[in-house]
């Protein structure tokens, strides 16, 4: 016996529904009007899927771990070159230095998105929708001026604009605010640095801004004033109990520079606070590969210092007698309503490492968490490294930080632990270190991604693991992805002729589960140098030279070309 099936009229209006909604979403996948497509038949947009995660500032936290615990979508079975791979590319005008950031449900234009928030060196601010990969809104941040020239040096070129990461405070104004640093040039020549906040939603300036950076600081001669021709703020802003922390780096080594750190109340952008590290010296820039300054959740500062003036000898007290602390592992906090040094630590050598230039401040601080010694007692510790080397090999300082060692001429006993018998490579770290499950992950020059396990509350060396690809100049900064304790991922760009991004088990790197090369030309990407990748709600992004390229999972993605809303 045959027979026809027979559709009743619920389900006839379910289909046409369905299909109407299809359509629509079809038709809105490109953005609203003036928007453009290469793609002349672009997929529909998926539904709106919300995130579960937020980065909001340089390397995920204050600590600058660089570790996101709640990815669920990327795990090891899944990423791999079959499965995982470039979904989207989101064009921008100008190097993409900073590293974007990333909010959830993100009410734009009465929809919600996926956030991703763009700063480039043009500089420009741009909005993009996260799973779409369509431009929200762009803002350029010049005030009728240009980005910067590259002011005789070749490490940002060939424009100066928004080098160092945003960060957000979604809790500041009408709809969350992202603060950035934006330097210009005017048409007399004079340069600026300015201090932005901008609605997140509208891109409106708030709280009376930009509100231009100017500062002076006492020393034996009076005082010393900043000139914003001479920096330029490349480490990550850092935003602690309401005030906004930045530092400064010079241009290579040119001019007459000194290692100066300021701070700027969230809500109103006034001046709360300056410090100058080398007020009566010179050098001390703050350089740290783009990382930001970090905190411990006392509200303590801490940042790796470059080459510099250090006064020898020290005073009874331990500290340089001028103030100077050029070259140091130095802790800030807050006294008589201004910054000052709370505790620091300098190598026996640091005067002539200075002057070799074999500088700690290459590299970036990390707060580690508390962790157990031995003897069971509770350890608040910090790790760095950056040129300080012998024989070959890289020293990495671990502090700690309720004492962190300050100076002696003969030795470095105080120091908590410091070891060269890690890092090769001869050249030194130009890059931040990541923490996850008791792992601290390292990218020096010329080496492999390694990978040092902590017990009782020390590194253990030689590394537990390493990758097999060794990372050339400027090393890599690693990311980490996993879902709490598990499903640990370091991601890490190499910057090849053609950037690399790779992904690896986080307790094994030596197990390289996808690189962007594996696919041939399909996921290959414009190398950039200093590049720190994020993991998002179960999508990477990478700064390029010319955009932000999104990867994820190929067969949970549509191909979409960016337009404009």
């Amino acid at each position: 016996m045959s027979f026809k099936p027979r559709l009743d009229s619920g389900i006839v209006l379910a289909i046409i529904v369905l299909a109407v909604f299809v359509a629509a979403l079809g038709l809105s996948s490109c953005g609203g009007s003036g928007s453009t497509s290469t793609n002349p038949d672009p997929a529909p947009a998926p539904p709106f899927s919300p995130g579960n995660v937020a980065v909001l500032t340089y390397h995920n936290d204050n600590a600058r771990t660089g570790q996101n615990l709640n990815e669920t979508i990327l795990t090891a079975s899944s990423v791999n070159s079959s499965n995982f791979g470039k979904i989207g590319t989101l064009p921008v005008i100008g190097l993409v230095d900073a590293e974007p950031l990333y909010v959830p449900n993100l009410i734009i234009n009465g929809a919600p998105h996926n956030v991703v928030f763009v700063a480039t060196e043009h500089d420009l601010v741009y909005a993009f929708d996260a799973d779409t990969f369509v431009q929200l809104w762009q803002a350029s941040v010049t005030a009728g001026e240009s980005p910067s020239d590259k002011r005789n040096c070749d490490q940002v070129t060939p424009e100066i604009g928004v080098t160092s990461t945003p960060v957000i405070d979604l809790s500041a104004g009408p709809n969350g605010t992202i603060f950035l640093v934006a330097m210009s040039k005017d048409s007399g020549g004079h340069y600026h640095q300015r201090l932005h906040a901008l609605d997140l939603v509208t891109h409106a300036e708030l709280d009376g801004g930009p509100r231009e950076i100017q500062a002076t600081y006492p020393n034996l001669r009076g005082q010393t004033t900043f000139d914003p021709g001479e920096y330029e703020e490349r480490s990550g802003l850092l935003l602690l109990n309401g005030v906004i922390y930045l530092s400064w780096t010079s241009h290579c080594d040119v001019g007459n520079y000194t290692g100066w750190v300021m701070g700027y109340r969230e809500s109103t952008l006034q001046q709360t606070s300056v410090l100058n590290v080398t007020p009566n010296g010179s050098g001390g820039a703050i350089w740290m590969a783009g990382a930001g300054l970090a905190a411990d959740s006392a509200g303590n500062i801490y940042f790796l210092d470059a080459n510099g003036t250090f006064d020898t000898p020290v005073n009874s007290s331990g500290l340089p007698p001028n103030g100077d602390y050029g070259n140091a592992f130095i802790k800030l906090a807050r006294a008589s309503n201004n910054l000052a040094v709370a505790d620091y630590f300098a190598p026996h050598d640091t005067v002539a490492n200075s002057a070799a230039d074999r500088d700690l401040g290459s590299g970036g601080a990390l707060v580690l968490p508390d962790l157990k010694d031995k003897s069971g007692a509770t350890r608040h510790l910090a790790v760095g490294a950056g040129k300080v080397n012998i024989g070959g090999q890289t020293f990495i300082f671990v502090v700690n930080r309720d004492s962190m060692g300050k100076f002696s001429a003969s030795n470095d006993h105080a120091i908590y632990q410091e070891t060269a018998a890690g890092l090769e490579g001869g050249t030194g770290v130009y890059a931040m270190p990541a923490y996850f499950s008791n792992t601290v992950y390292y990218g020096a020059v010329d080496d492999n991604l390694k990978a040092f396990s902590i017990l009782n509350a020390r590194l253990v060396t030689p590394a537990a693991s390493e990758s097999g690809t060794s990372f050339g100049y400027p090393g890599a900064t690693p990311s980490i992805s996993a879902n709490g304790t598990s499903s640990g991922i370091v991601w890490a760009v190499e910057a090849a002729r053609t950037g690399v991004l790779h992904a690896y088990d986080a307790t094994n790197l030596a197990n390289e589960l996808y690189n962007s090369n594996q696919a041939g030309t399909r996921d290959q990407f414009p190398n950039n140098k200093f590049i720190t990748p994020i993991i998002a709600n179960g999508k990477v992004y990478v700064g390029t030279s010319n955009a932000v390229v999104a990867f994820g999972l190929l067969n949970k993605s549509a191909s979409f070309s960016a337009g404009h809303l």
